[in-house]
């Protein structure tokens, strides 16, 4: 990886000390009538960003690991500070409007709704279809959609949509990151397990093109067909079935394909033979972890748990990316101007620090964020990706995800 990059302006200011005022510095604002929300931008020259998110629902038992309600919202909330701190000096504010959806509200709706208050810029913490259809409903209004949830492969390609940049990573970014350090390890013999969800398969159909460009052979597949046993409670007899479910097979590296947290967490130190297990559980692929801590994400894991009072999740990083994105491109252009904003996001000039070592892009072709992929053990930071040796013309980060020449992608 390269050297790392001078501390962020926002990250710089909040060292020396400096805050705003009390309204803008928090950034939050309650939902307003279209007319008094659009006299208050006029009055005070804030940059409105929407949020626009499901809260999480609370599991029906115990869970370590749940998702907090405020995943993702957190992560908006630290980024307008750091925007408005950073406006301290070039006399730019935001604000924060949040819109969590709830039974039957429809996103489209929500969107709208920003919108005609003259919102121009959207951040969405939604599955891919939703994504879809906020994008489809405001083509045409000016406004820029910030993706920060939704990992499909089709978004950056077939369904790519010019008014939509993603900030989280494709599947294909994740898989081949993984894929990249298992060729680093010669580990080149892989067991998928794909589970029974559509997000599932999606994950493994990622994988199998992981593998087949760097060169992996995945000696067997199996579907997973005894249920959710990471979640369930107690012995069963479906249980010692699983537990020779690996028997026979010749392999160097288990790759379970599981979404949705059911039961990836299961097969380590379950297979027959003493093997690694990595892909959705196990060894990940994420944007952030508690345990990185280099280049400046100490400071920021800090300031974040004393705003919200726990870790900071990857969904939390990919939301804060997403609004400092406009806090940054601001600060670069020296204006809020949707106008000249939405054509600057896709800019090779413009750059975003994010606390990776380098400065973050986004690619012209489908509008996908260029971030290093930081792999990971529940306990530590295994390594990064892009790994080193692997190289590429423009940039080494394009080893990771679809790239220009077999992009789908075609912006109407």
């Amino acid at each position: 990886m390269t050297a790392s990059l001078p501390i962020p302006s926002a990250a710089l200011a909040l060292m020396l000390g400096l805050s705003g005022a009390s309204l803008t510095a928090t950034g939050l604002r309650s939902q307003e009538p279209a007319a008094s929300a659009q006299a208050a931008e006029g009055a005070t020259g804030d940059t409105h960003i929407g949020l626009i998110y499901r809260p999480e629902i609370a599991p029906s038992s115990y869970d370590a690991e749940a998702a907090p309600e405020d995943e993702g919202v957190a992560g908006a909330r630290m980024a307008v500070k750091d925007n408005n701190t950073t406006g301290r000096f070039t006399k730019q504010t935001y604000a924060l409007d949040e819109v969590a959806l709830t039974e039957g509200k429809s996103a489209v709706d929500a969107a709208r709704d920003l919108v005609g208050k003259g919102i121009r810029y959207l951040v969405l913490a939604l599955p891919a279809d939703e994504v879809l259809a906020v994008a489809d409903a405001i083509k045409g209004d000016g406004v820029t959609v910030f993706n920060t949830a939704a990992p499909d492969d089709r978004l950056r390609g077939a369904d790519c949509r010019r008014n939509v940049f993603h900030v989280i990573p494709s599947r294909a970014m994740q898989t081949d990151a993984l894929a990249q350090f298992f060729t680093l390890m010669r580990w080149r013999k892989m067991f998928l397990i794909t589970g029974p969800n559509d997000n599932d398969r999606l994950y493994a159909d990622a994988f199998r093109a992981s593998a087949k460009k760097f060169s992996l052979k995945i000696t067997a597949e199996k579907p997973w067909t005894f249920g959710p046993l990471a979640k369930a409670r107690g012995d069963t007899p479906t249980r010692s079935e699983a537990m020779v479910f690996t028997r026979g097979v010749d392999y160097d590296l288990a790759i379970v394909a599981d979404e949705a947290n059911d039961w990836g967490d299961y097969v380590p130190f379950r297979t027959v033979d003493p093997r690694p297990v990595g892909g959705t559980q196990g060894l990940i692929a994420t944007t952030w972890h508690p345990t990185l801590e280099t280049w400046g994400a100490a400071q920021a894991q800090n300031r974040f748990r004393r705003l919200a009072g726990r870790l900071m999740r990857p969904l939390d990083y990919q939301v804060w990316a997403a609004v400092r994105s406009v806090g940054e491109a601001a600060t670069q252009k020296k204006t809020a101007d949707p106008a000249v904003l939405a054509p600057y996001f896709a800019d090779p000039a413009f750059s975003l620090p994010a606390y990776k070592g380098v400065s973050l892009t986004y690619r012209p072709w489908d509008h996908q964020l260029r971030q290093p992929i930081i792999v990971v053990q529940p306990k530590a930071m295994v390594t990064v990706a892009p790994e080193q040796g692997f190289t590429h013309q423009r940039t080494p980060l394009d080893t990771l995800g679809i790239d220009l020449p077999e992009t789908a992608c075609k912006f109407s």
